[in-house]
């Protein structure tokens, strides 16, 4: 299984490399360490932190939070776990990375947070981690984990079984995404604009903006930003598709890829569908102030209701997602070539655990 790992983590590196340079850019060993207690599972690569899987009751959903560099740059928003300064405090649930819906049966798992009012509590759903399947170390990290999807009242509308593989070297981390949704009951995933998998963006990786911004923080408080006032803004998009900056937002493509300066160096936060998933490739729900997300059910929002995606699963019937990350630092991002050689190489796997 050692070999194996290797072999795949070797094949990844040559997709995102050319090969000269791939061969000073070896695998570095991970390592995953649980910590029942706080109900939060570390991760380890090369010996330095690279993100933690947070599923304290205190939040509504899962997260991988947050997510660093090879070099340690932290790349997702530190607001509202641990704000840094300058922060947007709009939308309290974007959290580091996550997996939710706006609309099923019903319920909106994607809005909920600690800011929605008590007495509005009952319109939105709870992703609850009941228990860590797995926790593997070695030259590929792995975790797994079972969730459950209810509503206020603790009823079950979807089981989620989820493995995360992660990988890096010493330029590149790498997250392979794997999720299964079983539904507990028939359940719609109505046609949305907010899901599926979700991340939000550091400052520096937002899309610089000549139009005022508003923001509201959890408290009501909202903020102006004065257009040319935000000088730490500076990142992209651009799609496997060519389409750049606010074009990409829903809009089909196999990849996307956030890019900017952080620092003196070149930071990539990349995306890649894979074609197993439903409605592939995927819509791409990319904001210019931070929000990163695929999400292959909301056709209905991004073609300006030519179409529509109501997604149905019966009771005991699945579905499953995969994704994957790629995180890069370096002189320069990761070039459209690079990128396509790393979908081609997911393409061919079946995700995470797969060959």
């Amino acid at each position: 299984m050692k070999t194996v790992l290797l072999r795949r983590a070797g094949a990844l590196l040559l997709a995102l490399a050319g090969f000269a340079e791939a061969r000073a850019q070896k695998p570095e060993p991970v390592r995953v360490t649980k910590d029942a207690t706080a109900r939060k599972v570390d991760v380890f690569v090369g010996g330095q932190l690279f993100t933690s899987f947070l599923y304290p009751d205190s939040l509504e959903k899962p997260v991988l939070y947050p997510l660093r560099t090879a070099a340690g740059t932290v790349v997702t928003r530190g607001f509202p776990l641990t704000p840094q300064p300058g922060d947007p405090t709009d939308h309290p649930h974007h959290i580091g990375v996550w997996f939710n819906f706006e609309n099923v049966n019903g319920l909106d798992f994607w809005n909920n947070s600690y800011a929605i009012p008590k007495e509005k509590k009952a319109a939105y759903g709870w992703i609850r981690t009941d228990r860590i399947l797995s926790t593997t170390s070695g030259a590929t990290g792995a975790l797994a984990y079972h969730a459950n999807w209810t509503n206020q009242q603790n009823e079950v509308l979807l089981e989620e079984t989820t493995r995360f593989e992660f990988s890096g070297t010493g330029r590149a981390r790498i997250i392979d995404r794997v999720t299964t949704l079983t539904a507990a009951r028939e359940v719609t995933f109505t046609d949305a604009k907010d899901g599926l998998l979700g991340l939000r963006l550091a400052h520096a990786l937002q899309m610089p903006t000549d139009q005022d911004q508003k923001f509201t923080d959890s408290k009501g408080i909202v903020t102006v930003v004065k257009a040319g006032t935000d000088h730490v803004a500076n990142g992209n998009y651009l799609t496997s598709a060519g389409q750049r900056g606010n074009d990409a937002w829903s809009t089909r493509g196999v990849w996307c890829k956030a890019y900017g300066k952080m620092g003196p160096d070149s930071v990539s936060v990349a995306i890649i569908d894979h074609p197993g998933n439903p409605n592939y490739p995927t819509f791409w729900h990319a904001r210019g102030y931070g929000l990163f997300a695929a999400n292959p059910l909301g056709e209905k929002i991004f073609t300006s209701g030519k179409s529509a995606k109501n997604f149905q699963l019966k009771k005991g019937e699945s579905v499953t997602f995969r994704y994957r990350i790629l995180i890069d630092e370096g002189r320069q991002t990761l070039s459209a070539e690079q990128l396509n050689a790393a979908a081609a190489s997911f393409a061919k796997s079946s995700g995470a655990g797969g060959k």
